[in-house]
């Protein structure tokens, strides 16, 4: 299992949301991507959502981390 880590803090939109779907590619399906975000990104969950992806956002100080992982098939 190897997590993914971006930094997208201070890139300007689409960046974050690009860096995030192309980093997908490379994410086994045991693992996370991890990204620190400067605001939510409401775009991004339909997309993940279509891909089989589920993401949860937590607060920290000036900035959020979103983590992504595959939904596992039922």
């Amino acid at each position: 299992m190897a997590n993914i880590e971006l930094d997208n803090r201070g890139l300007q939109p689409p960046e974050p949301m690009v860096r995030i779907l192309s980093a997908l590619s490379e994410l086994d399906d045991d693992a996370e991507l991890v990204a620190l975000m400067d605001r939510d990104p409401l775009l991004l969950y339909p997309e993940l959502e279509r891909r089989g992806y589920a993401a949860t956002l937590r607060p920290e100080q000036d900035w959020f981390v979103l983590t992504i992982r595959k939904i596992e098939a039922q």
